[in-house]
């Protein structure tokens, strides 16, 4: 079963390719989303990475999680799942 995997602090000019490529280290990588800015359209500087398995997961976390990124210390670990928030109401 996949796992999915959160990974913060990503270079803000990474790739999918990029994350798919240094993931794929640890094992088989199902899907790579990069969440972008509503308003200026550019990457939020996190990702989601979803690995075939709960094994290369875990891997994939012992291997990357403080390690270096383009210049930055990425943190990896196991997404948690969205939590309900309430309606927004901010238009007018």
């Amino acid at each position: 079963m996949p796992t999915k995997l959160f990974v913060g602090g990503i270079p803000y000019r990474a790739t999918d390719e990029e994350l798919r490529q240094l993931f794929s280290q640890a094992g088989e990588v199902v899907s790579v989303f990069i969440p972008m800015d509503r308003e200026t359209h550019r990457p939020r500087g996190f990702a989601f990475v979803e690995m075939a398995d709960d094994a290369s997961a875990e891997k994939a976390i012992s291997m990357f999680d403080g390690s270096d990124m383009g210049g930055r210390r990425i943190v990896v670990n196991k997404a948690r799942p969205m939590e309900d928030r309430p309606a927004r109401n901010d238009r007018m």
